[in-house]
């Protein structure tokens, strides 16, 4: 009769962990599918500048539910270690969302890649040592395919973790934003490129082979090094969305190693669409990917033209500005980089509200590298809370520039230069450019004459129609929205 007892107690006891087990599974199961239908739905409300808060919204709300199914798992045992890394991940990350300003938002997501890619890496790297080391003390040899993925998820994961710092490093100023090269610079990285895939392949075929794994972390770690090298500045929006692309892909592969359905999801919405991204910027550029890679673009070209050959710029005064400003009827402004550094959006937003009340028709000119992100200026503007329906793609504006009064240029440099029409011998011919010099009147901010990320001199600023305001663009701009204000005052 007592073991009876036991019997059945043992049974219903098996039972309800059975029950438990398949509640769990089956709540983990439609929190991930939840969670694919909210990434999917952020990506596309994120594509437009109208429900970007929204996508932005919907993209967090899945994050939470993958969370919460992941948690959910019926093989997570123990979770002191669970919320300590929540823990951490919290201190660093709420600062950080909370502090950095918006002008930092390219190093920001840099970091975002980085840690993302590490985590990948570390990962994968984890699994492959517990193939050999585990409690059991049983060494299990993974099958060809999946020891192929697991190569593929640390070589994508390291070289996107220490490319992502370099990247961090060149937008914040921290290393040289322009081009690190040296002679057989592109034999060197494809070799150390080699090695790594040849290490990934030998242990596909053979994983007892341990002693190539740390080779292969090792020479996925110089790459991503050696890969950023060589590219400068001017590349960075393009750089950002193909490490953006690594990093997803990179945890798609996890989610292969793993078996979770959702990471290969949104590793593969991920490394999609940074991969979408970074060919719509190549295109924006008229550059191919292996240009942008090895083509060591932004070197300072051959020294300036004899003193006899070059045009020379007018400068002009904000006092000065403001008056052609008053008298126009309609104005296109052109953001470029020197507006996020100079972290000028605020300003700005205060000379549209001055030129707005005069009954000045006022637009934003975006070109789709302008800044060192992809939508830089686009973020920057809508902090500023300037209309979403005044942000207009080139393409869209490029027609209004001949009947367009003042075109005002404020911190942009390569993106507006005409040399790119006209001169095959610039490394910027061919580039779809916005079409400031159509303008009646353009007046460019900019601290110098020095040439922008391309290393050229730029045209527009020595055209007949073309006034300078050198200086600052937050002290210029507020300068010349003063002087507005002033005059509205009289």
């Amino acid at each position: 009769m007592l073991l009876e007892t036991h019997f059945l107690a043992a049974a219903g006891a098996s039972l309800e962990a059975a029950n438990r087990s398949t509640y769990t599974t089956f709540f983990s199961t439609t929190s991930y599918l939840f969670a694919c239908a909210c990434f999917v739905l952020a990506l596309k409300w994120l594509s437009q500048p109208a429900t970007a808060r929204k996508g932005n919204t919907i993209g967090q709300i899945g994050m939470l539910a993958a969370v919460v199914g992941a948690l959910l798992q019926h093989n997570v045992i123990h979770y002191e270690w669970i919320f300590i890394g929540f823990a951490i991940g919290a201190a660093i990350g709420v600062p950080m969302a909370v502090f950095m300003p918006m002008t930092a938002v390219p190093q920001r997501t840099a970091l975002s890649h980085a840690f993302g890619a590490l985590a990948a890496a570390l990962v994968g790297t984890g699994h492959y040592w517990l193939y050999f080391h585990n409690s059991a003390g049983v060494t299990f040899v993974p099958h060809p395919v999946e020891m192929s993925i697991l190569a593929l998820e640390v070589l994508l994961g390291a070289l996107t973790f220490t490319g992502s710092l370099m990247a961090f490093g060149k937008l914040q100023d921290l290393l040289p934003t322009r081009p690190m090269v040296y002679r057989g610079q592109i034999i060197v990285n494809l070799s150390v490129l080699g090695g790594a895939i040849l290490c990934g392949t030998l242990l596909t075929f053979n994983p007892t082979w341990w002693w190539l794994f740390p080779i292969l972390l090792v020479l996925a770690l110089a790459f991503g090094v050696m890969l950023i090298l060589p590219i400068g500045g001017g590349d960075m929006p393009t750089v950002i969305a193909l490490l953006n692309s690594y990093a997803g892909l990179s945890a798609s592969f996890m989610g292969f190693v793993l078996d979770n359905r959702l990471l290969i999801i949104a590793g593969a919405l991920d490394g999609a669409s940074g991969l979408i991204l970074s060919i719509v910027m190549c295109k924006a550029m008229n550059r191919s990917f292996t240009n942008v890679l090895f083509g060591a673009f932004g070197q300072v070209q051959a020294g300036p033209a004899a003193e006899g050959d070059r045009k020379v710029a007018k400068p002009t005064t904000p006092e000065e500005a403001a008056g052609i400003l008053e008298a126009a009827t309609s104005v296109i402004i052109i953001p470029g980089y020197g507006m996020a550094v100079a972290q000028a959006q605020h300003k700005v937003r205060e000379l549209y509200d001055q030129l707005t009340r005069r009954g000045v028709d006022v637009k934003f000119a975006i070109h789709p590298v302008a800044g060192r992100m992809p939508g830089h200026m686009n973020v920057l503007l809508a902090e500023a809370e300037i209309p979403y329906d005044r942000l207009l793609e080139m393409d869209e504006i490029n027609g209004e520039f001949p009947q367009c009064d003042v075109a005002m240029v404020i911190g942009a440099n390569d993106v507006v230069n005409p040399a790119a029409r006209h001169d095959k011998s610039s490394p910027i011919y061919g580039m779809p450019i916005i079409d400031a010099d159509k303008a009646k009147t353009v007046m460019a901010i900019k601290r110098s004459m020095n040439p922008g990320f391309a290393g050229i001199d730029n045209e527009l600023y020595t055209l007949d129609q073309t006034l300078m305001l050198f200086g600052d663009a937050k002290a210029v701009v507020s300068a010349v929205a003063k002087e507005l204000a002033e005059t509205n005052h009289r």
